[in-house]
């Protein structure tokens, strides 16, 4: 399967991508995870993308689109790929249904974890990250249950940046679903609630 994963940060994208990846061996391309690294790795991308990302603005569509296709042209993804973070605008579908076309790869699903605003704001303002295994836990997290590593905040996880991160993706990613709709893509999920019952309506979606 080829799939791209919508909905608002924070809507527990990566959390379903990561159950569909162990069940199906699909591999996982998020733009936020490849942003970050370069982030941390000091790269020119990196430092060109952390500004907007501070702010909880896009990354502009050229430095994106030309980071997922390269990932798209690599050999772990010919068995199928989850898009997570990518596209967030017409603009970027469009472009990325091009670049699926020359590989003879169309998708096969557009699938919406859907969550309201204000869980969102309270999910991501509690939410913690390890600096050493990345794992994301929350405030009653001291230390990583996994690792034992030092539980931190992301820079871009306090209320006014949230905020502004629901209000740019109100704007900018919400006609993707429109988009997908037309396409007859468009798989939609009630995100608010367990994840394990929300993994198995993805589940029965899909197939």
């Amino acid at each position: 399967m080829n799939i791209v994963l919508l909905g608002a940060p924070g809507a527990g994208k990566g959390t379903q991508a990561a159950k569909l990846i162990e069940e199906y061996g699909l591999t996982h391309i998020s733009t936020g995870d490849m942003l970050r690294a370069a982030v941390k790795e000091g790269t020119e991308l990196g430092l060109q993308a952390k500004k907007y990302m501070d702010a909880g603005d896009l990354v502009p569509d050229d430095v994106i689109i030309g980071l997922v296709t390269e990932r798209l042209s690599q050999p772990d993804t010919a068995n199928g790929f989850i898009l997570d973070g990518f596209p967030r605008t017409t603009a970027q579908a469009v472009a990325l249904d091009a670049e699926l076309g020359k590989l003879e790869r169309p998708l096969d699903a557009a699938l919406l974890i859907d969550v309201k605003p204000e869980v969102i704001v309270n999910r991501l303002c509690s939410r913690r990250m390890c600096r050493e295994c990345g794992y994301i836990g929350s405030v009653a997290d001291a230390v990583c249950p996994v690792c034992g590593g030092e539980m931190y905040q992301r820079d871009d996880d306090n209320e006014a940046t949230v905020r502004n991160r629901l209000d740019v993706y109100e704007k900018s990613t919400s006609p993707l679903i429109d988009y997908y709709r037309g396409c007859d893509l468009l798989v939609s999920i009630d995100g608010d609630r367990d994840v394990d019952v929300v993994y198995a309506d993805v589940k029965e979606a899909l197939q």
